[in-house]
């Protein structure tokens, strides 16, 4: 029991791991999407649409800054550089983690212990459910049997009262 909630435990923090990566993919993509111009990948396929020069970031931003008379034409920005760093070490180190959970798990069980297993918690709850039964139609006759007794006590006492005038 113990060794299946370590299991289930793993099987959690996998859970949050995925969850921490795609929020953080997710955010990226957003930002991505709301701060960057539509750019034409083909051209088969032409641009339909273009954003308000105030609604996104140049290519600058995305890519570094422009020096003039640089060898370069764009030396990357210290602060987007460190930012692009710090979300592929995110990403990497939450693959890793997650990777590493993955690892953890313990191997499936064969069909036949898993069959066996199931067939003894399926015999398990049907000896459960048939004492529940009982127990059930015992409270009833419990509840009828003392339903009746005071029933007769009632009748006894009211019987045994001065007569009515």
């Amino acid at each position: 029991m113990l060794q299946e909630l370590s299991h289930m435990d793993r099987i959690t923090q996998l859970q949050d791991e995925i969850q921490q990566l795609l929020t953080i993919l997710s955010r990226t993509i957003a930002y991505l999407t709301s701060r960057a111009n539509f750019v034409q990948v083909s051209a088969d396929v032409p641009i339909t649409k273009q954003r308000n020069p105030d609604k996104f970031d140049s290519p600058e931003v995305f890519e570094g800054t422009a020096i003039h008379g640089s060898p370069s034409p764009y030396i990357p920005d210290c602060a987007f550089s460190a930012n692009k760093k710090e979300l592929v070490t995110d990403l990497i180190v939450k693959a890793k983690q997650v990777e590493y959970l993955i690892k953890s798990l313990p191997e499936p069980e064969p069909e036949e212990d898993q069959a066996k297993r199931l067939q003894a918690l399926d015999d398990e709850m049907t000896i459960a459910n048939d004492e529940y039964l009982q127990a059930v139609q015992r409270s009833k006759d419990l509840h009828a049997q003392i339903t009746d007794v005071l029933r007769l006590m009632l009748e006894e006492t009211d019987t045994g009262l001065a007569e009515p005038i």
